[in-house]
């Protein structure tokens, strides 16, 4: 999946953090945008300092991989025919994969430091902790960490057969019933509501497979499996989804991008793994 980056190893243990070396890579975020050159790669602190004399003080720490350190920098500059802004999506698609996934995790961060600049409780400015990664309110004492929602990812079975759903808009193949869980929710809890909020069926047998962090939503997701309580035609939500529809195992579209934790799954039911 996106995040399988071994045999390179992810550190984000922010009270290791460094001052920056000439190979290191500095993430340039803007509203949802990040400064690439020819969107196919990061600057380098070494190309930062010399092109728009960034200075470390304007750099925050993010993390490492293997030896390589990841700063964040918030001041805007301005784009050229080699660097220009793009949309942090453009890190799918990213050569290596493992500087994809280290892009797209930077932007996350990057959403939240730009997100919480000031107290919600006060509105008093607030400071980078300096033990762990947080941001502080030096007025009231209001504390803030990384903010992550958790999604579930839900693959439907009944017998030999998988239920997959299309979007009504947005991301077109394939793919499996999946939502955000609710404040006061369980885990399984969310499951049972997103399959019958979705689709109008009830599950058992709910099972946890594996998850995924998603840094394009913010988000962690989490996949189970859950088997069809009986059988019943299926209710769809016109709102959000086009089709839901039956597959035998042997017999499943195989589209959709092969990076992501539906995917998996659905190779995992292919392969009587799950």
């Amino acid at each position: 999946m996106f995040q399988d980056i071994a045999p390179k190893v992810f550190d984000n243990h922010y009270e290791q953090r460094r001052p920056p070396r000439i190979d290191d890579y500095v993430v340039i975020y803007n509203d949802r945008q990040v400064v690439l050159r020819q969107e196919r790669a990061l600057p380098t602190y070494q190309e930062a300092t010399a092109k728009w004399q960034l200075t470390s003080n304007q750099m925050t720490y993010l993390f490492q991989i293997d030896q390589t350190a990841f700063y964040l920098v918030a001041a805007k500059i301005t784009p050229d025919a080699d660097y220009q802004y793009a949309n942090a999506r453009a890190f799918r698609n990213f050569t290596p994969a493992w500087l994809g996934y280290a892009g797209a995790t930077a932007a996350h961060l990057g959403w939240w430091y730009e997100t919480n600049q000031f107290c919600g409780r006060c509105g008093h400015a607030m400071v980078p902790d300096q033990q762990e990664r947080a941001m502080d309110c030096p007025e009231c004492g209001q504390k803030i960490y990384p903010h992550i929602s958790p999604v579930v990812v839900v693959g439907v079975t009944s017998g030999d057969k998988i239920l997959l759903t299309k979007y009504l808009t947005g991301y077109q193949p394939y793919t499996l019933i999946s939502g955000f869980v609710e404040i006061g929710e369980t885990l399984e809890d969310a499951v049972r509501r997103e399959v019958r909020e979705e689709v109008g069926l009830d599950i058992h047998h709910i099972h946890y497979y594996g998850s995924q962090p998603w840094a394009f939503s913010e988000s962690l997701l989490m996949g189970f499996f859950a088997e069809l309580d009986h059988q019943e035609a299926i209710q769809l939500e016109h709102d959000e989804l086009s089709q839901a529809r039956w597959f035998d195992r042997n017999a499943m579209p195989d589209d959709g991008a092969k990076f992501i934790l539906a995917w998996e799954m659905r190779q995992a039911f292919r392969n009587a793994k799950a």
